[in-house]
């Protein structure tokens, strides 16, 4: 499991003009299953994603497809955790068992 801390780099007009961009790349990883919740930081600085990957040579290919990466609009710190102790909803999230 990774979380991606993303803090901006260029000013706010910047992050508006790639942010459609920046959505598709996000519904696309949502669509992957890859994508479990993501937000902006507050105040608007940056954001977040919590991303189920298998590996961070995973996660930073992910990461290298943002287009907020690729135009060096935000900083990314990627941050590997082993989620030991979680709530049931989230358990049957990360097994796949929507709805459950």
């Amino acid at each position: 499991m990774f979380f991606f801390n993303l803090t901006y780099e260029k000013p706010l007009e910047d992050i508006e003009r790639l942010l459609p961009e920046h959505i598709r790349f996000l519904d696309h990883w949502y669509a992957q299953g890859k994508f479990l919740c993501s937000g902006r930081k507050v105040p608007r600085t940056g954001g977040v994603i919590l991303c189920n990957c298998e590996s961070l040579e995973e996660a930073e290919r992910i990461r290298d497809q943002d287009p907020f990466y690729r135009e060096a609009a935000a900083r990314y710190e990627i941050i590997e955790f082993l989620p030991t102790k979680m709530s049931e909803g989230f358990q049957a999230l990360l097994e796949g068992r929507h709805g459950a």
